[in-house]
């Protein structure tokens, strides 16, 4: 085996190092039952590999099959890797999985021997271990002139977090060198952690308040502690919550949020309520968003009275928390406030209003629709459409009709998210004949959005078909423009009679729409209006719409090469047998090169004929040689330009062999 270089070593120290301990611990039932069905592994071979003058990148893998096969036995050949820059990283991990009391003691051997990031190493494997034997052995090395190893005892002293640690770094909080002190304030977060986790809440509160009151602490320890010594004092903690909130300092008042978030309880509800009236404006909405993630529906008078009065920028908050606090008794309030002066707050309570969660919500909402007025009219027929009730329809129909145009306006918007195929027939005649000359085009968006969404579409297209024979002509190009948004046999055939028969503006929509269609289907249609109609304008859109088809919908080569075939009669400008060329290009198969070929004949496509016809050649030559033989004389015999003949006659002579 060729030798391992140190750097690659060191690499795969380093990936180990950055997954860390823990996670190998994790990972052992899963590579356990991955080698379950491999080979048996001797542990006395695999310590046998280790004392051998083996490579060191067998003894790294060796080391690596140890984690999971290791045992106190092969603790003294790990610990004799210990000292060794290339493998110590990879020995202190089967050393950190092995059960039983051995391991611990050879780490705790080599605290004495090791120095630099070997020792820092060493001090790691002992945290993930938490050998309470070592808190002795450890303390002294807060003060090392290595400030490395001294932050990772620190560290791994808080790991261990057993009495006698805690003591070490409760006592080094203060007396520690202000490098250190940091480390050891995180030493003393974990331990108070871990007093916390069983049970001592007082102790574990203590310890916070003395790292969180301790100069020349990182900002990031204050926090933690500060979190920490609230949640250890429970209902106690709240007199800290509050000053956390009421301080000046940005990230104290966001610990405070995120610590609320935590917390159980009513009385943290009512605390965070009583300071939404305490804190400054700017901080209002995140208080807001603290009470709605705490989901505690005690909290929403509060919220409602937020949403009513004060800064904007506070009530549109609290509209925005409601949903998720609140049920049908808001309606109310949120139909007052979307009456509001401020547009933006209206808004914000139409919002409210539409996203309100309840079984009841929408009845709700439809009994206050037939009585409202004004603004809360227009408030409820959005809600009505935005929440799609089927049962507001009724008084949606009545309120199309209404004296106000905004109303009017809006009740059709709400109809064409919620009539149903029964009343149908009301929007069809609004198109068909509005009353509202004005409000036309409203009308058609609503009639549009609500056939698109019809469970039977075909049935929908034969009422608007029906429909079109009694219309006026703008009101014929508003059910075409609705028919091709809605696509379907029915509605392709409607589109087909009116680009072939119609009048001006029935050809232009129509034309304009086939042209737009994304199915295939449309296809034929498309030849057979540019085959009927007379204007040579919808004659170029209907062929360039089929030859769209052909170009860019996912069809089969062979389907896509025979309307070319079609297509060719009846085109009767060079642009457009240029858009065949095209399609005949992107699908070479034999039968398009006689395709090409036949345009050679039309001086100003020759050369780009040549060129595709040579494209097609070199793909199907294989296939038929005399065909390609035959074309390429052809194409030589057109002329072209040099590049192309020259291929072409090379091409030719291919195929003659």
């Amino acid at each position: 085996m060729e030798k391992l270089n140190m750097s690659k070593l060191r690499f795969h120290a380093s990936l180990v190092l950055l997954i860390g301990a823990v996670a190998a611990l994790y990972t052992l039932p899963a590579r356990a039952a991955e080698d379950a069905n491999a080979t048996p592994v001797s542990e006395d071979q695999l310590i046998r590999v280790l004392e051998s003058a083996a490579d060191p990148a067998e003894k790294a893998m060796t080391c690596k099959r140890l984690v999971v096969y290791g045992t106190g036995q092969a603790v003294p050949a790990l610990a004799a890797l210990l000292p060794d820059k290339e493998l110590s990283s990879w020995a202190r991990l089967p050393l950190e999985a092995i059960p039983g009391p051995a391991a611990d003691a050879a780490l705790r051997e080599a605290l004495g021997k090791l120095e630099g990031r070997l020792l820092v190493g060493v001090i790691n494997s002992i945290g993930v271990r938490r050998d309470g034997q070592a808190v002795d052995s450890l303390a002294p090395r807060l003060t090392d002139a290595d400030l490395e190893v001294a932050t990772a005892a620190a560290v791994a002293l808080g790991r261990i977090g057993n009495a006698a640690a805690t003591t070490v770094l409760e006592q080094a909080l203060t007396s520690a060198p202000a490098a250190v002190r940091g480390a050891v304030a995180e030493g003393c977060v974990y331990c108070a952690e871990q007093l916390l986790a069983a049970g001592d809440g007082a102790a574990a509160a203590s310890l916070y308040d003395k790292v969180r009151t301790t100069a020349e602490i990182p900002p990031t320890r204050i926090l933690e502690a500060t979190r920490g010594a609230i949640v250890a004092r429970g209902a106690d903690g709240l007199p800290l919550l509050v000053e956390q909130l009421e301080s000046a300092d940005r990230a104290l008042f966001g610990i405070g949020l995120s610590t609320a978030r935590e917390l159980p309880g009513s009385d943290v509800t009512a605390t965070l309520v009583a300071e939404l009236q305490k804190v400054a404006p700017e901080r209002q909405p995140l208080l807001l968003l603290a009470l709605a993630d705490r989901g505690d529906a005690a909290a929403l008078p509060a919220v409602l009275e937020a949403a009513k009065s004060g800064p904007a920028v506070t009530r549109i908050a609290a509209l925005g928390v409601v949903p998720r606090l609140g049920d049908a008794a808001c309606i109310g309030t949120l139909l007052e406030i979307a009456a509001a002066d401020d547009a933006e707050v209206a808004q914000a309570a139409r919002e409210a209003l539409q996203a309100l969660p309840g079984d009841n919500v929408d009845a709700e909402l439809v009994t206050r629709l037939s009585q409202a007025e004004g603004k809360a009219r227009l408030a409820l027929i959005a809600a009505a459409e935005q929440r799609r009730i089927v049962a507001a329809v009724p008084a949606l129909l009545t309120a199309i009709d209404d004296a106000s145009a905004d109303v009017r306006t809006a009740a059709l918007a709400a109809l064409g998210a919620t009539v149903t195929a029964n009343d149908l027939p009301v929007l069809i005649t609004r198109v068909v004949k509005t009353p509202y000359p004005n409000e036309a085009a409203d009308a058609k968006q609503a009639l549009l959005t609500a056939c698109v969404r019809m469970p039977d579409r075909e049935a929908c297209a034969n009422l608007l078909i029906g429909a079109m024979h009694q219309a006026p002509s703008t009101a014929q190009v508003a059910i075409i423009e609705v028919l091709g948004a809605m696509g379907g046999p029915q509605a392709l055939g409607a589109l087909a009679a009116a680009a072939k028969e119609g009048n001006t503006d029935l050809k232009e929509t129509s034309s304009r729409l086939l042209g737009e269609w994304m199915t295939t289907d449309a296809g034929p249609v498309l030849l057979d209006v540019a085959k009927s109609v007379s204007e040579q304008k919808y004659k170029i859109r209907a062929l360039r719409g089929y030859l769209r088809i052909a170009k860019q919908i996912e069809l089969r080569p062979e389907t896509r090469v025979e309307m070319c075939q079609k297509a060719l009669p009846v085109c009767q400008r060079d642009e457009e047998r240029t858009l065949v060329l095209q399609v005949l290009e992107l699908n070479p198969i034999a039968p398009a090169l006689p395709l090409a070929v036949s345009l050679l004949e039309r001086p100003s496509l020759k050369d780009e004929a040549g060129r595709v016809a040579v494209v097609i050649a070199e793909k199907v030559i294989d296939a038929d040689k005399a065909a390609v033989a035959q074309a390429m004389q052809q194409v030589v015999a057109a002329g072209g330009t040099p590049e192309v003949v020259d291929r072409a006659k090379a091409l030719a002579e291919q195929a003659k062999r």
